[in-house]
């Protein structure tokens, strides 16, 4: 059992699918991933689990041409580093754009999407990843979709 009373495994679950995150009470300080220890204020400060909103900035992004075998199949893509609007920095992939679109500054927000399935129809995994916050998204994901549907209808 984990301190707050959920089991391990459920809590890595809730936050596959939550942004949750970790708030110093002493320094105020915001952390993602969650952190039992505050590393500013080591054992004086206490914290407590926080969800955030999921919306922030590119604050840096790279993209990625030639991936694993995993990931070939969406290459290229961007990783990019985002700054949510509580503080903290997240690692992940943005999505739904053209990587020339993607700009540092970029107001993005988290989705829920399929990170990766494993060979041979295995286990599919999913998480977040972060979007353009305007509606420029919406257009780009439909020629995706229909892209892909074209493709399974011949194949």
């Amino acid at each position: 059992m984990s301190v707050s009373g959920v089991p391990r495994h459920w809590r890595s679950l809730r936050e596959r699918y939550r942004l949750l995150g970790t708030y110093c009470e002493n320094c105020g300080t915001r952390f993602f991933p969650p952190r039992k220890i505050c590393p500013k204020c080591r054992r004086k400060g206490r914290t407590r689990e926080v969800e955030f909103s999921g919306r922030g900035r590119v604050f840096s992004y790279t993209v990625i041409h030639v991936g694993s075998k995993t990931f070939e199949e969406y290459t290229p893509y961007v990783i990019g580093l985002i700054e949510l609007e509580e503080g903290p920095r997240v690692l992940s992939q943005i999505v739904d754009c053209k990587p020339e679109d993607v700009y540092i500054g970029m107001e993005v927000e988290a989705c829920f999407r399929k990170l990766f399935e494993q060979e041979d129809g295995g286990i599919i995994s999913y998480g977040f990843k972060f979007r353009p916050v305007d509606d420029s998204w919406v257009e780009y994901y439909g020629k995706l979709l229909a892209e892909k549907e074209a493709k399974a209808v011949k194949s």
